[in-house]
């Protein structure tokens, strides 16, 4: 259960950004932008998106939560794989509207729901004027079928 609340950000931008005072600017539909990488290696694992309860419950447990625009429900990383995402630091940027978390990765040490490290496992490109997608990454780190096969 969430007891931390967060107060409105100031109007003032000096204290926004350089203030001691964590005021988080969620957007319109109550949600603020989470870049996630590895606290070791510092890959990009993931882009996700919490709310005012995520953040919280993140900051109060240490486990990284996450809001699903899909589901619309709360969700704790690695609750079906086993992959849970231990947070070891978390940033904000100047303004307040997006926040960075490096994190541990438990159990296969993949963090997308494709078996892979990465979220980010292609590169974007163009060929014979058509953009495309290149897989970059293909390393499964566990079997979609057994870890998913109870979700």
């Amino acid at each position: 259960m969430m007891t931390l609340t967060f107060a409105s950000p100031p109007q003032n931008k000096s204290d926004l950004e350089t203030g001691p005072a964590f005021t988080p600017r969620f957007d319109e539909k109550g949600l603020i932008t989470a870049v996630v990488t590895d606290a070791g290696d510092g890959a990009l694992l993931m882009v996700a998106h919490m709310n005012a309860e995520a953040l919280a419950l993140t900051l109060e447990t240490g486990v990284a939560h996450y809001y699903s625009r899909s589901r619309r429900r709360l969700w704790k990383k690695g609750e079906s794989s086993g992959n849970v995402q231990a947070v070891r630091e978390i940033r904000t940027d100047c303004d307040q509207d997006a926040i960075w978390l490096k994190v541990s990765v438990a159990g296969h040490d993949a963090t997308c729901h494709t078996g892979r490290r990465s979220c980010f496992y292609r590169t974007v490109g163009v060929d014979e004027g058509q953009a495309k997608l290149v897989i970059t990454d293909d390393e499964r780190h566990f079997d979609l079928k057994q870890v998913y096969a109870e979700s």
